[in-house]
């Protein structure tokens, strides 16, 4: 006999002691699925037997099926099961589960039973406790299907039991193996002529007469329910549905008005209320037969469809997480009729729960049912239901394209039950919703994925460490979109009194196969990101942010750039001002841009590290070096052997005298004094996004160009930049000669980016950028006698690999975080990746590097 189990479901294996349960679990399940009794007592106790450990056994077994049954894996409890009281938990645990219930009995005749137990040494107890457990076998039969249990078998033979065959099928709902691409639409509530509209818009083949419409390009068109009720034409939409699902260019949901429909033509009951008896009336004027049909295919749809790999779910009005590929009841009603409180509001209908506010699964669900002014994203689920039979719209939204495409009713065919508002205005953003995070978003153990990264892991005590920075410093955190990466320097030159030199820089990108890279100046400022707003409904549309504020600038850990927030609005007002003069706005289409700067001077944001770091430094150095050279020159004027003897080390300290010197003129050139906002400069090196775009599609010199138009305010610097092509030597000569122009006249150096902004090698994403930095700059950074001997041999055995693998993982996250933000999902999402990089800047690496 071939038994049919779902790919999902609980089995129980049901017989007395000495049926071959054990035997029948080996020979059709995997080891892992098999839940048995006797091995958890055993865990319980070292002893299988063991009676007294049966409540600490079944206590294991149960939370364990629970796991399993949680992660969506079939599980087969192996126990005799033969009492009710000892089925109702398990069945309980697959019923919080959303998962269905199946027993396979082995009702083999006692005498047999007795027989295989006395073989074995361990089952030697009496011949009663098998007796009542046959017994209370034979008094279950009937009670199963009344506990809950959906389907059962029961075998009565050896040779019955040795016949089984055992096969796997997918649960209704599931139609994972279908990856699109579709198209879904919202509830059409019988506007036929809308639909074959937006149907035509989508360019389907549509004949209105014989009810048939053919998708373009391999789409499948997926219907979210409530094809009936209120509208016009519920016959011909419920034709053409159903005549696309059997030619296999559609799949259909069931929404709360199609089962009403099934149940008053089956049944005769319900009320004709809410646009049914529009319904009846016209099919009224169908044949029997069609009626039928009508009631066959609505009754025959899964609760909600699973598709895309797991990826995409459909359900009327919404699905949990926790519901999605399951079965059942709970299921069912959650995905006709949604999550009701019980109570009724001020117009008579039901009080609902907003489930999707506290969505969290990775699924995109789409569903319906309760209509709205406009189709938007909340937590990776979307409502196509904007009310056409109201007068709103019919939406259809393309997968997995994520582009809506609407049309409009011909007529408004219905008055809603309660106010139906189509105004932009009462709509909320995602991150409007955003307002709490928790902590199970960003602290312990994670692991995360990327597009360029695949997946990188976030230790526990990295992330503690960044929800401290996040927790105590950081701005608003719906700012928080993007943090910069951190950059490796080149590799270590071998050329004498340098560290580093753009050979070293030009001959990696070479040997991955860069042709062009582009050196940008390195600007003796520090790095700042700037969003900016059109203005502060825009801040407030797409930020959520409710302050008034219109923009913000923060540093690379977070915290707001300036104490004071005159400079800051300042600063933004004269930005707003030159993308307004620039068209940007107009141009990009977006009310608000994040941009990836270096905010000048150094001295502005790092005061503290000059005065206690590196002043300290350069005062100590030169009181007390100028102190002892004084004294040795006054001992080495002696005419005698003591003055003889001081020469070699007033040489030295005449030689550490002057590099303490040209340590202080490297850092004075980074400070300027700041009293105004006109003493800042903003150099802007990246437009990394804007509504709609992450611009890491584009070349760095696109960027270099298009920022440089904002330059017309001299508050803004346009970074100077050299493009080299490596497989040229006069080019590659010229880039060498143009970083020692800039270094020559006190400047940090340069950085060398592949033109591509993400460029991709043999085993990936290549570093985004590599600094090269002169020598001047790297006394401050090593210290004054960083260049003399031993100590320049020293350094140059450093090591850049934990440098470049955080350089690559911190990009990495950056750009997933744009790209989240870009798509719209929740804010929970995006601060993943941001809070992941703050967390990696706590790994143990060189700062100096």
């Amino acid at each position: 006999m071939q038994i049919v189990l779902p790919d999902l479901c609980l089995v129980l294996l049901i017989g007395a002691s000495g049926s071959g349960k054990s035997s029948f679990a080996r020979r059709h399940f995997r080891g892992t699925e098999v839940l048995s009794s006797d091995f958890y007592r055993g865990v319980a106790s070292d002893n299988e037997n063991d009676q007294a450990a049966s409540k600490d056994a079944f206590d294991i077994l149960q939370y364990i099926a629970a796991k399993r049954l949680a992660a969506g894996k079939l599980t087969v409890i192996d126990a005799t099961n033969v009492q009710a009281e000892a089925r109702r938990p398990l069945i309980a645990v697959a019923k919080e589960h959303h998962v269905r219930v199946v027993a396979i009995v082995l009702n083999v005749p006692e005498v047999l039973c007795h027989e295989r137990n006395a073989t074995r040494p361990d089952r030697q107890f009496g011949p009663h406790v098998v007796r009542n457990q046959v017994r209370a076998l034979r008094g279950s039969f009937k009670k199963l299907s009344k506990e809950g249990v959906r389907q059962s078998w029961i075998f009565s033979s050896p040779e019955e039991i040795e016949g089984v065959q055992i096969e796997r099928a997918p649960l209704p709902s599931d139609f994972k193996n279908l990856s699109g691409p579709f198209d879904i639409f919202g509830d059409v509530h019988g506007c036929y002529d809308e639909l074959c509209e937006l149907m035509e818009t989508l360019n389907y083949q549509v004949s209105r007469e014989s009810f048939s419409a053919v998708p373009p390009d391999n789409r499948k068109a997926l219907f979210v329910g409530d094809l009936v009720d209120r509208g016009p034409a519920s016959t011909a939409v419920l034709r053409l549905v159903m005549n696309m699902a059997e030619g296999g260019y559609a799949l259909c949901a069931p929404g709360n008005h199609d089962a009403r429909l099934v149940r008053k033509l089956r049944d005769g009951k319900g009320s004709e209320t809410h646009g049914l008896k529009q319904t009846l009336e016209q099919l009224a004027s169908e044949s029997a037969e069609f009626a039928k049909h009508v009631v066959r295919f609505l009754d025959n749809l899964p609760s909600h469809l699973v598709l895309d790999g797991g990826k995409l779910v459909i359900a009327h009005a919404g699905l949990p997480q926790k519901m999605h590929n399951r079965s059942g009841g709970r299921v069912r009603s959650f995905a006709l009729y949604g999550d009701t409180t019980g109570e009724k509001d001020e117009y008579d209908m039901p009080v609902r729960l907003d489930w999707a506010k506290d969505y969290r699964g990775a699924a995109a669900v789409i569903y319906g049912h309760t209509p709205v002014a406009r189709a938007q994203w909340l937590n990776h689920t979307i409502n196509l239901d904007t009310g056409c039979v109201f007068g709103g719209s019919l939406t259809a939204l393309r997968w997995p394209e994520n582009e809506l495409v609407s049309t409009k009713p011909r007529a408004t065919y219905a008055e809603p039950g309660r106010p139906f508002l189509i105004d932009d205005n009462v709509l909320l953003s995602q991150h409007q919703h955003d307002d709490i995070l928790d902590l199970q978003d960003v602290t312990g153990k994670r692991l995360i994925e990327t597009r360029l990264l695949k997946r990188m892991t976030i230790r526990e005590e990295n992330a503690t460490a960044a929800l401290e920075i996040m927790s105590r410093f950081a701005a608003d955190p719906k700012w928080l979109i993007y943090l910069p990466p951190t950059m490796s320097p080149s590799e270590t030159t071998s050329r004498d009194g340098l560290l580093e030199h753009p050979d070293e820089a030009f001959a990696y990108y070479r040997r991955e196969g860069v042709k062009q890279v582009i050196c940008e100046e390195k600007h003796m400022g520090s790095r700042a990101v700037v969003v900016v707003c059109r203005d502060s409904e825009a801040a407030k549309n797409r930020f959520g942010i409710t302050t008034g504020e219109d923009g913000i600038v923060y540093t690379r850990t977070g915290r707001r750039f300036f104490n004071e927030s005159h400079l800051e609005n300042g600063l933004l007002n004269r930005l707003r001002e030159a993308l307004t003069q620039a068209n940007f706005w107009q141009e990009f289409s977006s009310d608000w841009f994040c941009f990836d700067c270096e905010l000048m001077p150094w001295s502005a944001k790092a005061q503290e590290l000059l005065q206690n770091q590196y002043a300290a430094v350069g005062a100590a150095a030169h009181a007390s070096l100028h102190s002892a050279v004084s004294l040795l020159e006054k001992a080495a004027a002696r005419e005698n052997e003591a003055g003889e003897s001081a020469l070699p080390l007033l040489h030295e300290l005449r030689s550490r005298s002057e590099r303490a010197a040209q340590f202080r003129e490297a850092y004075q050139h980074y400070c300027w004094p700041v009293q105004s906002l006109e003493d800042f400069k903003l150099a802007p090196f990246h437009l990394l996004a804007a509504e709609g775009a992450v611009f890491t599609d584009k070349s760095h010199q696109w960027h270099m160009e298009t920022l440089a138009r904002l330059a017309h305010d001299l508050l803004f610097v346009a970074t100077p930049f050299h493009i080299v092509e490596l497989h040229e030597e006069n080019s590659c000569a010229a880039g060498v000669r143009w970083w020692e122009g800039l270094t020559a006249r006190g400047g940090e150096g340069m950085v060398v980016k592949p033109l591509d902004f993400v460029a991709m090698g043999a085993k990936g994403p290549l570093q985004p950028a590599i600094k090269c930095r002169g020598r001047e700059y790297l006394r401050i950074i090593y210290g004054p006698d960083y260049n003399a001997p031993p100590n320049l041999e020293r350094l140059k055995k450093r090591g850049l690999g934990a440098k470049r693998s955080l350089a690559l993982r911190e990009f990495a996250l950056g750009v997933e975080a744009l790209e989240r933000f870009v798509k719209k999902v929740p804010l929970r999402q995006v601060h993943e990746c941001v809070f992941a990089i703050l967390a990696l800047e706590s790994e143990p690496v060189d700062p100096r590097l």
